[in-house]
């Protein structure tokens, strides 16, 4: 997934498309090694998701936010793929593993396979301020949508 917005917009107030579509075929895979490698060397045994800020000029990148728990980004990746991130996330704390896993929506496959999306999701933000009246209309880290 990829945050249209520029860092410093909090990703819930950020217009998000899943699959990415301005990473190269060679910066998607440095960024998923990375991701790889991060989950290897923290230990974590369930879902993950990593945020990063990349240069698309220089290919460097950093690491804004590892959350190894499920989240709004989460919630948003299992919608757009179709695959069932808390469903695993459950199965493998349980100890149950990934190959183990028969992929609910598929049917036929585990849940060790990638899903491949031959589509695009988009998500917009949306504001209720009215309800807030002194809240500035501004977008930026702080997340006011709904």
């Amino acid at each position: 997934m990829e945050n249209v917005d520029p860092l410093g917009i909090h990703t819930g107030e950020s217009i998000v498309v899943a699959p990415s579509q301005t990473l190269s075929n060679r910066e998607y895979n440095m960024l998923r090694t990375t991701a790889i490698k991060v989950i290897q060397h923290f230990g974590v045994v369930g879902e993950c998701n990593i945020q990063y800020a990349l240069n698309p000029h220089t290919e460097e990148y950093y690491i804004i936010e590892v959350n190894a728990r499920l989240s709004r980004s989460s919630a948003l990746a299992s919608k757009a793929s179709g695959y069932p991130l808390a469903y695993v996330a459950a199965k493998l704390s349980l100890g149950i593993a990934l190959p183990d896993i028969k992929n609910s929506v598929t049917g036929v496959t585990t849940a060790c396979f990638e899903p491949s999306l031959d589509y695009c999701v988009v998500k917009i933000p949306r504001w209720d301020l009215s309800k807030f009246t002194r809240v500035s209309k501004k977008i930026g880290s702080s997340m006011k949508s709904v």
